[in-house]
C-alpha cells in the first residue's frame, strides 16, 4: 500500500497515512489534532523547515513573506483560504524571511511575497507577487495535479 507523509498543522509532527483519493477522518498520531484541518504551518526555524520540506511526500507550497510587507499581508488570507481546499493533498507553509533568513537564502528569495512549490524536496515552480485568489487556486491546482 502507498503512503503519504504529512506534517500536522497543529503540532508539526510527521504522520504516515495510507494514500487515498479522499479521507473522512485523519488524526495526528502525536497530538490527536485533525489533519484534515489544512492550515498553513509557520516555519521560522530552519532545522524544522528542512525536516518538514524534505520529509513530506505531498507537494509543499511555501509562502515567503515578512510582517512589514503590505502585499504579503494582503495575500495571507488568500493563502490560508486556499490551503483549506487541499486537505492531505498539499502542505502549505509560511516562512517569515526576517526570522528564517537561511530558508530565504536557500531559495534565492529576492522579493516578497514569493510562493515556491516543492515536490520530493525539489523546487518545481514559483510565482512572485500577491496573486488574486482565483489565480492562486488555479496555480495550486496545477501543482497538486502533477
Amino acid at each position: 500500500m502507498d503512503y503519504i507523509v504529512y506534517a500536522c498543522p497543529h503540532c508539526r509532527a510527521l504522520n504516515k497515512l495510507p494514500k487515498k483519493d479522499s479521507y473522512k477522518k485523519a488524526v495526528c498520531g502525536k497530538c490527536g489534532g485533525n489533519l484534515l484541518e489544512n492550515k498553513p504551518i509557520s516555519l521560522d526555524n530552519y532545522d524544522e523547515f528542512q525536516k518538514i520540506t524534505s520529509s513530506v511526500t505531498v507537494p509543499v507550497i511555501i509562502d515567503f513573506w515578512a510582517e512589514w510587507c503590505g502585499p504579503c499581508q494582503m495575500f495571507a488570507p488568500i493563502f490560508a483560504n486556499t490551503a483549506k481546499n487541499y486537505p492531505l493533498k498539499a502542505q502549505f507553509v509560511k516562512v517569515d524571511t526576517d526570522k528564517n533568513q537561511q530558508a530565504a537564502m536557500q531559495f534565492g528569495i529576492r522579493s516578497i511575497p514569493t510562493i515556491v512549490a516543492l515536490k520530493d524536496g525539489k523546487e518545481i515552480d514559483r510565482v512572485m507577487g500577491a496573486l488574486p485568489e482565483p489565480s492562486f487556486a488555479m496555480w495550486a491546482d496545477k501543482i497538486i495535479e502533477n
